[in-house]
């Protein structure tokens, strides 16, 4: 993505993504400033995920994003972090979240992750998703206190609904982010990752993560229960959407064969035409 790009360019850039379904509702300055911030997790994702490139490569790209961040911040060149200024400037985003994200792609570069020991996965999912969530809610206007546990609960109910969506997709490029644990506790070896998400025994583990993920939409809900100030909308969709995802992949099982459960386009529509009428 081009650091130099428009509002409208980053907003053609996210637009297949179910991600634009959330933020088009917000007003327009939010809106552009939630493209930028998203158009830098991706950038710095493709870097994690590149298996084309040599890990000391994608390091020294991520590297680049830190020394661009901080340049940012300092009043200096920012180089390709030039996306994020006006965002930044307007929203009084926190240089740690920009930096919190690339140190957990960083996690990604340094070895393909590997049923992580929870509290690793729990590092690993404040970075990439909770981070990126304390950047949002400063974006959305909430109050500090319960825009943090906003950020804390909902980034790692989602991260844990992706995890468990992706497991074939991840296991093909060596990863498997559920946690050790419960892969112990159910009997099942900690082999090469696509033997290892063929075992039948992995349902208990990924249960398990399904039941955490559970109290964190529950926790963030009830955060959003007390219509704290701020633009609310896009997290409450957000919720919405994916919380019933985790519950369909709870009826099919994670058994394999697995089919990747994915979002119903005409179920979100609705579920963006009902928050709009009754928030």
């Amino acid at each position: 993505m081009n650091p130099k790009a428009t509002p409208a360019q980053l907003q053609a850039q996210v637009s297949g993504s179910s991600f634009y379904a959330g933020m088009r509702v917000l007003p327009k300055a939010e809106r552009e400033a939630m493209y930028a911030v998203y158009a830098f997790c991706r950038q710095v994702d493709d870097i994690a995920d590149d298996e084309g490139g040599n890990r000391e490569d994608r390091a020294v790209a991520l590297d680049a994003w830190r020394a661009d961040i901080e340049s940012l911040y300092a009043g200096r060149d920012p180089g390709q972090a030039a996306l994020l200024a006006e965002a930044v400037e307007r929203f009084g985003l926190r240089k740690d979240d920009f930096l919190a994200v690339i140190d957990g792609m960083a996690m990604d570069v340094e070895r393909d992750i590997r049923w992580p020991a929870f509290d690793t996965l729990d590092l690993y999912c404040d970075r990439v998703a909770s981070a990126v969530g304390r950047l949002s809610v400063r974006i959305f206007g909430m109050e500090e206190r319960p825009g943090i546990e906003l950020a804390y609960h909902l980034g790692r109910a989602l991260q844990f609904t992706n995890i468990l969506r992706d497991i074939d997709e991840d296991a093909t490029i060596g990863r498997v982010y559920l946690p050790r644990e419960p892969l112990v506790a159910a009997g099942v070896a900690l082999d090469e990752p696509l033997v290892l998400v063929a075992d039948p025994r992995i349902e208990g583990a990924c249960r398990m993560l399904a039941a955490k993920a559970h109290e964190h939409f529950a926790a963030a809900q009830a955060i959003l229960a007390t219509r704290p100030r701020g633009h609310l909308l896009a997290p409450r969709l957000m919720a919405a959407v994916y919380e019933p995802l985790l519950r369909r992949m709870e009826t099919a099982g994670w058994a394999a064969p697995r089919t990747r459960i994915r979002v119903n386009k005409p179920a979100l529509l609705l579920t963006v035409l009902r928050l709009s009428l009754f928030r």
